[in-house]
């Protein structure tokens, strides 16, 4: 059996940054304006008890053209080796998606408050999680050198 994928965004970014500047997000606060023609004034009820949320998000100001199917070095840098758009997590990637853990600091029936979502004002909002310990990675995490330089100044 085969199913059409739809995805529709279930709200907006709000605030925060105009520019996708690449560092420094821990301190950006945003809104996540939810759409009631997708949702229904309870969709987030409970969520307040949860410190942080999982936000599926599109970049959806990537030009097509510049989308990226292959390897190429991070940000540009010579310096760090060219590796498969699927070992970054760039913007320009093929379906454009992105997804971040970022802090909550207020729920309503129609918006949720964060701290920490590095995405753009009018960014749509693919989804909302809540961010549970259990789904963390189990063992020990493991990256390359020039992925702990790259996010340095990340957050």
């Amino acid at each position: 059996m085969t199913s059409e994928l739809a995805v529709r965004p279930i709200g907006r970014v709000v605030g925060g940054r105009i520019e996708a500047v690449d560092d420094r997000w821990d301190s950006v606060t945003a809104r996540i304006e939810l759409d009631p023609d997708v949702l229904g004034p309870d969709a987030a009820d409970g969520l307040a008890d949860f410190s942080h949320i999982e936000v599926i998000f599109c970049f959806d100001r990537v030009d097509p053209a510049d989308i990226c199917r292959g390897a190429r070095h991070p940000r540009g840098r010579a310096d760090w080796p060219s590796v498969g758009i699927l070992a970054q997590r760039a913007k320009d990637r093929p379906n454009r998606l992105g997804v971040t853990v970022c802090r909550v600091t207020g729920v309503g029936s129609y918006w949720i408050d964060v701290v920490g979502l590095d995405t753009i004002d009018g960014t749509p909002v693919l989804d909302v999680k809540p961010y549970l310990g259990e789904f963390g990675p189990r063992g020990e995490v493991r990256q390359p050198t020039w992925s702990n330089e790259l996010m340095a100044e990340y957050w």
